[in-house]
C-alpha cells in the first residue's frame, strides 16, 4: 500500500509538484547579485527587494568571488571568475536558466578579473585588475586577441583597472584603482577614457575628494550612464558621483553610508539601471560578516528610494543571502532560480506524501 502512489499517472504526479513548487515562481524582472564571498549569484525580485534563490549556485563551473555580470549579445550571462592566475577567466551561464555553458575567456596574463564589457568592434574587452592591463577577447570565439592597453606606473594609467563601458559614441570608460593596488602604492584613483581607436587614455575624472565617510581613500569601481545621459561613478570606498558626460564636469553626491557610522562600516559596488531610470547598487557591512544591502536611488534627481521602513536608500536590508556582494546586473528577463537541494526533495517527498494521503483517503 505504501507504494501505491507510484501507479499514479505521471501528470498528477507533476501537476501536483508544480503546484507546491510556487515559491520558486520566476519574477518578470529581477536583480542578480554576485557574492564574491559565496562564489555564488543570487536574484531578487527587482520591484519588491524578495529573495528568490540561487541563479548560479556556490562553485557552479568552478565560479570563484564573481565580479562583474554582464549579459552578451547573444543574451548568455558572462561572469568575471576568479582570483589568481590559474582560475581567473570569464565564464558563460545560460542568461535564463544560470545553467553552466563553459569557459568562455581566459589566458592572456588575465589575473583577477573584475570590469567586462561587449566593444561595438566586436571584442571582449577585461580589466586584468592584478596585472594592469586591459585584455581583449574574440567576442564569439572568447580566443585571446592582445592587450589593449597596460599601467605604465604614472598617474593616468591603466593602474588597477576595474569597471569597463562604452557610451554611445564608442568611447570606452575604466575606472582604475591605483591607490589601492599594492603593483603602484600611493596612484590616483580616476575614470580614464579611451577615443575609438586609441589605445592610449585620457583622464576624463581625476581622483575626487574622499567621501568624508569614507575612511581618507578614493577606490572608484561601478560605472553606469543615467536616463539623462549622465555618468554615475561608485567609489567602493563610499558615495556614487554623478558627471556630466560630454564634459567629465562633477554634478552631485548619491551617499551610500547606510550604516550611518564614520567611516562608514559599509562598502559598495557596482551599478546598474533598471528600464525605468532607477539606480541599484550593492553593498557590505564588514562589521557583519560582510553581510550586504541593496541600495536604490531615482535615477534622474538621484534621492534615495528606500523600501517600506528602511532607512536611507536600503532597499533591501542587509542580509546574509548577500556575501560580500560586488557584481549587481537587472534583468527585465524571466530567470529560474535554482532551489537548494535540500529544498527541492522537501518538495518532492512532501508531493508524494499528499498523494499517498489523497489516495487511502479514498480508500
Amino acid at each position: 500500500m505504501m507504494y501505491k502512489f507510484l501507479s499514479l499517472p505521471v501528470s498528477v504526479v507533476l501537476t501536483t509538484l508544480s503546484t507546491l513548487c510556487l515559491s520558486v515562481a520566476p519574477a518578470s524582472a529581477t536583480l542578480l547579485v554576485g557574492n564574491t564571498q559565496g562564489d555564488n549569484i543570487v536574484i531578487f525580485n527587482e520591484q519588491t527587494g524578495a529573495f528568490l534563490g540561487d541563479f548560479i549556485t556556490s562553485g557552479q563551473g568552478g565560479l570563484k568571488a564573481p565580479d562583474n555580470l554582464l549579459y552578451g549579445p547573444d543574451g548568455d550571462l558572462y561572469v568575471s571568475s576568479g582570483d589568481t592566475v590559474a582560475n581567473s577567466a570569464i565564464l558563460r551561464y545560460d542568461g535564463l536558466t544560470g545553467a553552466f555553458k563553459g569557459v568562455f575567456a581566459s589566458g592572456g596574463g588575465l589575473t583577477r578579473p573584475y570590469g567586462s564589457v561587449f566593444g561595438p568592434d566586436g571584442y571582449l574587452y577585461v580589466s586584468s585588475f592584478l596585472s594592469d592591463e586591459i585584455l581583449r577577447y574574440d567576442g564569439t570565439t572568447g580566443a585571446f586577441v592582445d592587450v589593449f592597453a597596460s599601467g605604465n606606473g604614472l598617474s593616468g594609467g591603466v593602474n588597477g583597472p576595474n569597471g569597463l563601458l562604452f557610451d554611445g559614441a564608442g568611447n570606452l570608460y575604466v575606472t582604475t584603482e591605483g591607490s589601492v593596488n599594492g603593483t603602484f602604492p600611493g596612484l590616483p584613483s580616476q575614470v580614464l577614457r579611451f577615443s575609438p581607436g586609441q589605445s592610449s587614455p585620457t583622464v576624463f575624472i581625476d581622483q575626487p575628494t574622499p567621501s568624508p565617510d569614507s575612511f581618507g581613500f578614493v577606490s572608484l569601481l561601478g560605472l553606469a550612464i543615467g536616463p539623462d545621459n549622465d555618468l554615475f561613478v561608485s567609489d567602493f570606498a563610499n558615495d556614487i558621483r554623478r558627471y556630466d558626460l560630454s564634459t567629465g564636469q562633477f554634478v552631485s553626491t548619491l551617499a551610500t553610508n547606510y550604516t550611518q557610522t564614520v567611516p562608514s562600516n559599509n562598502f559598495i559596488g557596482s551599478l546598474t539601471f533598471d528600464d525605468s531610470g532607477l539606480l541599484y547598487t550593492v553593498g557590505f557591512d564588514f562589521t557583519q560578516n560582510n553581510d550586504g544591502a541593496i541600495l536604490r536611488y531615482d535615477g534622474v534627481t538621484g534621492s534615495p528610494l528606500p523600501s517600506f521602513g528602511n532607512p536611507s536608500s536600503v532597499f533591501v536590508p542587509t542580509t546574509d543571502k548577500l556575501r560580500r556582494p560586488i557584481g549587481i546586473l537587472y534583468t527585465p528577463n524571466q530567470l529560474t532560480p535554482v532551489p537548494e537541494p535540500a529544498a527541492t526533495a522537501g518538495l518532492f517527498l512532501l508531493g508524494m506524501f499528499f498523494l499517498v494521503s489523497r489516495q487511502k483517503s479514498k480508500q
